[in-house]
């Protein structure tokens, strides 16, 4: 099962909303956000912790969606 990642992409024209994408590693999440932003930079893909959202994230791997009015937040380090 493809896990879920959060990224931040920043366009031309700035930040753009949080987006998630399923993929299996870190890796393979940054080719599928790269392939579905060509013009983009991809900033930052991290596992999200404990982030939990009621939007469509998808299932397979490769899904990737915008979540629009979600900004940015780096996942925060749970106790350990």
């Amino acid at each position: 099962m493809a896990k879920l990642f959060i990224a931040k992409v920043r366009g031309s024209a700035g930040d753009r909303p949080l987006v998630t994408v399923r993929a299996a590693a870190e890796g393979e999440a940054r080719l599928f956000l790269e392939a579905a932003y060509p013009e983009d930079e991809v900033v930052e893909v991290a596992e999200p912790a404990d982030w939990v959202s009621t939007a469509d994230t998808g299932t397979k791997a490769g899904d990737v969606r915008e979540h629009p009015g979600v900004d940015w937040q780096a996942p925060t380090a749970g106790p350990g």
